[in-house]
């Protein structure tokens, strides 16, 4: 039976929602699948959807722009760089590291339809893609 006491179980529930927020983040960014010997990641995305465009925004903080590389290919949008420790930060020594580093990759099957793809921005740590529908 669980403690009447609301105190007790409101602390209760609210540490397994840190478990489960801190899984989920892990599960974020897991390692992606694949035959690659390099490091690979995942970054998590929202896909919005407007009368006129696709919004995809990933998140890739730190990572510099010139090393990331945005395609479709039928009809799948992929997303490719590498986020690298700054030579400055390669000597020091690591207390904590949470942001995934090295190669990553992420594929988005896309809405069936034809896009027209304007140059990636970053905002905010997140790069965003705007699909504009071709009609």
């Amino acid at each position: 039976m669980k403690n009447r006491d609301p105190r007790a179980w409101m602390w209760s529930d609210a540490v397994e929602m840190l478990v489960r927020a801190e899984r989920m983040q892990r599960q974020m960014f897991r390692p992606a699948p694949g035959q690659a010997r390099t490091p690979r990641w995942e970054p998590p995305l929202d896909v919005l959807e407007t009368e006129d465009e696709l919004l995809v925004l990933a998140a890739l903080p730190g990572v510099d722009p010139a090393r990331i590389k945005v395609t479709i290919n039928d009809g799948v949008l992929m997303i490719a760089g590498e986020r690298v420790l700054p030579p400055e930060l390669r000597t020091a020594v690591i207390h904590r590291l949470e942001l995934p580093q090295g190669h990553f990759e992420r594929q988005l099957p896309l809405p069936a339809g034809r896009y027209e793809v304007a140059p990636p921005t970053m905002v905010n740590g997140c790069l965003l893609i705007v699909l504009r529908k071709i009609v």
